[in-house]
């Protein structure tokens, strides 16, 4: 990056972290203060927000919250302003706001799909501005950091509108983190896509399934994504896959596009789908209020991922893609066989 932001080291910064209620961003807010940093918190169950503040500062960190919908402007704009009142301003920004919809898009209402952009996509853009136009301004620059997802690579089945978000999301993303280096700005942008990750996802989408959602193995802890999170905020990146095996999902479908799309259909209908019925649970309208990291996932969770700390380490492509090939044949296989 032209020129390359001077992130301060994460016991030095304010962190902003939308979508902190749960999951990735409640993961990655608590990570955070542990490590040191000033936590902005965003969500709209102030609730949550609030136990998770307390919580922190019990443990002797500083945090602050702000209930928000990321999807509305002036919401974002109060996320920003409190960070300024409160710490003099924020060092790094993460959109981790985000909602998914399971089921055919032929059956899925449209409405639905908007409400779910309006989070998804223009959560992202409102936070981008919002952090660009801070950091623009700010001595050494800073960082934004938006979640996409495997899914920004490669669509799935069942989740089509939220294929279509997080793709939407990294088009941003790399848009503004070009504008941004041409303008000669010291702020890094960064993309993290996620692979399947144990969090309430499944149970907080809206579900137009006749069973209850789950999640596509293989399935990683949400503190890996947490620790990338935060290694991109002291360490400037430009995109990183979390977990190896969302990386050989994504190659595949990029060498052998027919064939992922056949093994789409023919396995990923049924992972997606418990031997249950849906519960009426909806994150999409309403806000949860859980305050819950992990999900209700029943299989193998994967709690590290060699992949992704290779390739934040810097290793050699050639080294990081003989691995991911490798384990390409074994994934595959695994996929199969559940």
């Amino acid at each position: 990056m032209s020129p390359d932001p001077n992130l301060k080291s994460l016991e030095e910064q304010t962190i902003v972290i939308t979508g902190a209620s749960s999951g990735i961003g409640l993961t990655t807010a608590r990570t955070a203060a542990d490590r040191g940093a000033r936590v902005v918190l965003a969500a709209r169950s102030e609730d949550a927000l609030r136990e998770a503040t307390e919580e922190i500062r019990d443990d002797g960190g500083e945090a602050e919250y702000v209930v928000a919908d990321v999807g509305d402007r002036d919401d974002v704009r109060e996320i920003a302003d409190t960070a300024a009142e409160t710490y003099g301003g924020f060092d790094t920004w993460v959109n981790g706001a985000g909602i998914s919809i399971y089921g055919k898009l032929t059956e899925v209402p449209v409405e639905d799909m908007r409400e779910q952009f309006e989070t998804n996509v223009w959560g992202v853009v409102y936070g981008s501005l919002e952090a660009a136009e801070h950091l623009k301004g700010k001595d050494g620059g800073g960082a934004i950091i938006n979640i996409g997802s495997i899914v920004s690579d490669r669509a799935i089945i069942l989740q089509g509108s939220y294929s279509a978000s997080k793709q939407a999301v990294k088009g941003f993303t790399d848009s503004l983190r070009m504008e941004l280096e041409r303008a000669d700005e010291p702020v890094s942008v960064t993309l993290v896509k996620p692979s399947a990750i144990d969090t309430p996802f499944a149970e907080h989408a809206k579900n137009y399934m006749e069973t209850e959602a789950s999640l596509p193995a293989p399935v990683y802890a949400p503190e890996t994504v947490a620790r990338t999170i935060l290694d991109a905020a002291a360490d400037p990146q430009r995109e990183v896959t979390v977990g190896g095996g969302g990386k050989n999902m994504v190659a595949m479908g990029r060498t052998l596009s027919s064939a992922m799309d056949t093994l789409m259909e023919t396995v990923f209908v049924d992972q997606q789908r418990k031997a249950e019925p849906p519960t009426e649970s909806d994150g999409l309208e309403d806000p949860t209020g859980d305050l819950e990291e992990r999900g209700g996932y029943e299989g193998h969770v994967a709690e590290s991922s060699l992949y992704t700390r290779l390739r934040q380490r810097r290793v050699s492509p050639v080294v990081v893609a003989g691995l991911a090939a490798t384990a390409l044949y074994a994934g595959y296989r695994m996929i199969r066989g559940r």
